[in-house]
């Protein structure tokens, strides 16, 4: 996953700056059908039962640190279609609020080979614990 331009100012100011960053007490993983950037959200899924989930993370290893989902993320029974699902994003806030990091959906074999998946009536996207992935090195 790669940092928001949002949180990288967080962590610049925090460490180099002297501005605290008090960090959210809450994450949530949202579902985008295109690309996200380093200065704005993908298009994020809306309608149909879906909603952010709340999601936490471990944090270990050296050179790389590795922040890694420590739970399953499963998101609520699809009532309709959310079309193709190509990205996820982590946020500082249920709804609106910053979105801190993003990636393009992979392949958790390799974590490499893109992996999108089309959502339709009644599937449930899951995200296996430790496959959401932030590395730092």
């Amino acid at each position: 996953m790669s940092f928001s331009d949002y949180l990288e100012d967080k962590v610049l100011d925090h460490v180099f700056g002297g501005s605290a960053y008090t960090a959210p007490t809450t994450l949530y993983v949202g579902l985008f059908t295109s690309a996200a950037s380093d200065s704005a959200a993908g298009t994020e899924i809306s309608g149909n039962s879906y909603a952010r989930q709340s999601a936490a993370f471990t944090v270990s290893g050296t050179s790389p640190t590795t922040a890694a989902s420590s739970a399953v993320i499963e998101f609520p029974e699809a009532t309709g279609s959310w079309g193709t699902v190509t990205h996820a994003g982590v946020f500082d806030a249920l709804s609106g609020g910053n979105m801190l990091a993003y990636a393009e959906l992979t392949d958790p074999s390799d974590f490499t080979t893109a992996l999108s998946k089309v959502i339709s009536t009644g599937d449930i996207l899951r995200i296996n614990a430790g496959n959401l992935k932030v590395t730092l090195d």
